[in-house]
């Protein structure tokens, strides 16, 4: 067991912004926990990474209650405590309003809602009883300042709803020397966008380019070193969360 070295859970560790934050974790020594649905998108994940003893795979739906506790359950039995976790796991689905079918609002309710409430019960309960910790949910830029060109109703009314959160459970989690905060990307490039999308995508950001994996993990890095800032949400998006343009 190790006990000396810091540990982060990652949820959606096996691709983009989480494989991202996998790779960025495991160079600072960090013992590193990913979550993905599958062990063989896991298994592919930590051939890319070398395979380091440090990598700890966690399948499981992150919608289920049960994911979260064995997540929290082997990070301890394996390294002995959790510092961070990150709730990276998420969706993103734009479409008019009118056009949202009840899988598409379950599907959401279940990645970008239940992942986050339930990984971030898990990390609470442990990190009060350390009085140590950081809780880091990515969120999205849209939630803050939506776009006419963009119509993304049920993203907006989650991730928006987690932004809040991150700012009521600082405040909750305070006195247990918990922090809780929240990074807001704007369009980042990951698989989630094809490469024809690219230049369209450039034009919903006052930066005119996409941004990427790296951004956002600096930004991650830099919230779980942070020992003096709770309950704020960081966007990373070039300019898009500012106002009108």
């Amino acid at each position: 067991m190790y006990t000396n070295n810091r540990t982060v859970v990652i949820t959606g560790a096996s691709s983009g912004i989480g494989f991202a934050l996998a790779e960025a974790y495991l160079k600072r020594g960090f013992n590193v926990v990913g979550n993905a649905r599958t062990q063989d998108r896991l298994k592919s994940a930590a051939a890319k990474l070398g395979n380091p003893d440090k990598f700890l795979l966690v399948e499981g739906d992150i919608a289920d209650p049960a994911t979260a506790k064995k997540l929290f359950e082997r990070a301890i039995a394996k390294f002995g405590k959790v510092d961070v976790l990150v709730n990276n796991a998420g969706i993103f689905n734009a479409k008019p309003f009118t056009q949202y079918t009840s899988d598409d609002l379950d599907n959401l309710v279940n990645t970008n809602l239940k992942g986050f409430v339930y990984a971030t019960q898990a990390a609470a309960s442990h990190m009060s009883a350390r009085k140590q910790g950081h809780i880091i949910s990515i969120t999205a830029s849209i939630a803050a300042q939506p776009n006419v060109n963009v119509p993304a109703t049920l993203p907006i009314l989650i991730k928006g709803g987690i932004n809040h959160a991150t700012k009521a459970l600082a405040l909750e989690l305070a006195a247990d020397n918990v922090k809780v905060t929240a990074v807001a990307p704007g369009i980042v490039d990951t698989p989630l966008y094809t490469p024809d999308m690219h230049d369209f995508l450039k034009t919903l950001q006052p930066a005119g380019r996409i941004g990427t994996t790296k951004e956002i993990v600096d930004a991650v890095l830099y919230l779980s070193d942070a020992e003096f800032t709770t309950g704020v949400v960081l966007p990373v998006d070039g300019g898009m969360s500012a106002g009108k343009w």
